[in-house]
């Protein structure tokens, strides 16, 4: 096993977990079998009662972990599937020590951060780095380890002293990578070096040396500094990488095998590649060129309650951009704060009421993602509203599908107090009701979590067309509401169809609109398993109708790809439209021809 470590220097949100993501899906088109561990050095268990605003969005595993977005950054560029122990928090592992000492583990022992604090943290990056991720029983032979926050914090101490131990355990199997911020103030437009300098020598101060510094710079590193930084640091010039602003990133994997990565960590750790990168390289060339050369734009607007902070759904976003470049197209994704669609702003702040709905009137589509509390669930009822009456593309996602069926038994039933057992106690009718085994009392870990099986219990259906006919699909959920299973004959009686539900029958897990063209509501999340070359079926659906294209899209087979099925006298305009997207593209992985 070889372990490459990702620390940070002067700020944090540097950007690590990119690079950490890009060196991983490097590695692995070169055939190599690639795991990632990220550490976040809070006391909190996991990262499930965050609020959106403090980390951004909480991520989901297949085993209903609930950890870093990171994490999420690490399956999409690796297509890889992640467990809950591959984000460590200090909370895990002082839990893990405790839970020792009153079993008598330590055998009377005092017990210590050092030796058993950092003991406990490189026995579990062992462990986890062993655990198969890639579908098979196969262990991964790389595991990359990216450690939050900025080197000098007190909270990651315990685990900087760790790997100071870890470095001499595993010996040459071990890789060291700062990654530091070189700032540009602009009043004299100069790169300044010294908070880099800083950084590194607090780093090696703590016992860990860098073999690779990576230049975090807003324009590219001129040669000058990285000669400078290299003198300073102690590190010879060529292991001095720059990754200055990108137009997406996409280009951050490009930009690091141009300054010759990928034969660095081939000499430095003895890799043997099983296959050349370049058929994975020109993907990802492609990819990066459809981000920043697009052909057309499609306007999709986000109904949501974090709005001021982007990474709180950055899921969504990634997903969003997956099936608009699988199309050709750019995507121009607005923000509406949901509170401002609600009649009571207008009292208030008449603009920004009639802003918002400007906002919505004019996109192509409109999702409305998930969310806890009361707070802008009006907001969100009148989109759903807007989008039905209208005939316009609309997701829901969670909360988004829970809120169409808000709307939906207010106007179309005749329900006038529907209302969420959530938000609303009092309402009569309750069309989303708890799940009672699901409140425990406790908030962290206690929802619906993970992977689940949705059964598809209609041949006639948009989603299960999407999704290439199967009879099932598995899905992650995040949950502890759920659409009230007494009020579905109702709904369906009116036009609205669960076409999918849980294994049992129990909980309704798809929503369409009959005489809608595309009016969808899921109850899981289906932007964490969304991939850049295999984009979500609900998120691809949502914007082929947003472009016009669905129903051109089904006929076709759901194929996406210039080389299916197309006859000879269709336009070349159109097969330039489409994707180089197989139509089992979803079984891919990188760098594979079916």
């Amino acid at each position: 096993m070889k372990y490459i470590l990702v620390s940070g220097g002067v700020i944090s949100g540097i950007g690590k977990g990119v690079i950490a993501s890009s060196i991983g899906m490097l590695l692995k088109a070169c055939g190599l079998r690639v795991t990632s561990i990220k550490i976040d050095p809070y006391l909190n268990i996991d990262a499930g009662t965050f609020s959106p605003y403090e980390h951004g969005e909480v991520f989901v595993l297949d085993d209903g972990g609930e950890v870093d977005l990171d994490l999420g950054n690490y399956e999409r560029f690796l297509d890889i599937t992640l467990h809950r122990d591959n984000n460590i928090t200090t909370g895990k592992i002082y839990q893990h020590v405790i839970n020792k000492e009153r079993k008598g583990d330590y055998l009377g022992k005092t017990v210590q951060v050092v030796p058993h604090i950092t003991n406990a943290i490189q026995e579990w990056v062992e462990r986890v780095a062993k655990i198969p991720v890639d579908g098979d029983e196969q262990e991964p032979e790389i595991c990359i380890i990216e450690l939050g926050g900025t080197i000098g914090d007190i909270e990651g101490m315990p685990f900087v002293e760790a790997f100071r131990q870890f470095q001499f355990r595993v010996k040459q199997d071990f890789l060291c990578i700062h990654v530091s911020l070189v700032p540009q103030p602009k009043s004299t437009g100069e790169q300044k070096t010294k908070p880099t300098q800083a950084s590194i020598r607090e780093l090696r101060s703590l016992g860990l040396s860098p073999d690779l510094i990576v230049c975090r710079s807003h324009n590219p590193v001129a040669d000058g500094i990285k000669e400078k930084i290299s003198m300073f640091c102690h590190v010879p010039p060529e292991q001095v990488i720059c990754v200055h602003d990108c137009t997406s990133v996409y280009r951050v994997p490009l930009l690091l095998e141009e300054q010759g990565l990928i034969n660095f960590f081939r000499s430095r750790l003895s890799l043997q590649f099983r296959r050349r990168p370049k058929a994975v390289l020109s993907k990802w060339r492609e990819l990066a060129h459809r981000f920043e050369s697009p052909s057309k734009q499609v306007s999709i607007v986000l109904v949501g309650k974090y709005t001021k902070l982007e990474d709180s759904y950055i899921s969504v976003t990634k997903a969003l951009n997956h099936a608009a470049l699988a199309c050709r197209h750019k995507l121009n994704l607005t923000y509406i704060e949901a509170d401002d669609l609600e009649q009571e702003v207008m009292k208030s702040d008449p603009v920004r009421y009639h802003e918002a709905w400007q906002k919505l009137c004019s996109a192509d589509g409109v999702l409305v993602p998930g969310g806890f509390g009361g707070r802008g669930i009006e907001g969100k009822v009148a989109a759903a509203n807007w989008a039905r009456v209208n005939k316009k593309p609309y997701l829901g996602v969670c909360l988004g599908l829970q809120v169409a069926v808000i709307e939906f038994a207010r106007n179309v039933l005749g329900w006038e107090d529907a209302h969420s057992e959530e938000f609303d106690p009092k309402s009569t009718h309750h069309v989303v009701v708890e799940m009672p085994e699901h409140n425990t009392g406790q908030m962290g870990g206690t929802m619906r979590l993970g992977k689940r099986t949705t059964l598809f219990k209609s041949e006639e259906s948009v989603m299960r067309t999407l999704y290439n006919k199967m009879d099932h699909v598995e899905e992650r959920h995040r949950h502890r509401y759920e659409v009230n299973p007494s009020c579905v004959e109702k709904f369906e009686n009116h036009g609205m169809k669960f076409v999918g539900q849980s294994e049992d029958g129990q909980r309704m897990e798809i929503m369409e609109l009959a005489d809608h063209p595309y009016f969808v509501g899921v109850q899981y999340h289906p932007e964490y398993i969304s991939r850049p070359m295999k984009p979500s079926p609900p998120y691809l659906g949502l914007i082929l109708q947003s472009i016009g294209r669905l129903n051109q899209y089904i006929a076709r087979g759901c194929r996406l790809s210039p080389r299916s099925s197309l006859s000879d006298n269709e336009s070349s305009d159109t097969e330039e439209e489409m994707v180089f997207l197989t139509e089992n593209a979803k079984h891919l992985q990188y760098g594979v021809t079916p």
